[in-house]
């Protein structure tokens, strides 16, 4: 896997961790969740700029929203208990074909660095 790939994955994980530590914070009352989402969103902001030096800024940003949409939806319900309704589950399939699309056979994902 291209090295900017793994900065960016490494950028999703980290956001998602902040976002899900974002929610378990109860409004930040929760001092450690609280440390949890500030290190988490320093953590995915270094690594996104270091993916930016590789994957062109526009498809490398699609690609951690959706992913980030995606992982964060399916931690909701397993964790949170949300609930999804058909629609929602065909949003979150379309947003999956997205990035795949672009991550995997468009050239503007720079797909070779």
């Amino acid at each position: 896997m291209p090295k900017g790939w793994i900065y960016l994955a490494a950028a999703i994980l980290a956001e998602v961790v902040a976002t899900t530590s974002l929610k378990a914070s109860d409004g930040f009352r929760k001092p450690l969740a609280a440390a949890i989402v500030v290190v988490g969103y320093v953590v995915a902001f270094y690594f996104f700029a270091q993916a930016l030096r590789h994957i062109e800024v526009g498809a490398a940003y699609a690609v951690w929203a959706g992913m980030g949409i995606v992982l964060i939806t399916l931690i909701g319900v397993a964790l949170f208990r949300e609930k999804l309704d058909l629609a929602a589950y065909v949003g979150i399939t379309l947003i999956i074909a997205g990035v795949a699309v672009l991550s995997l056979l468009s050239d503007t994902a720079g797909r070779g660095s």
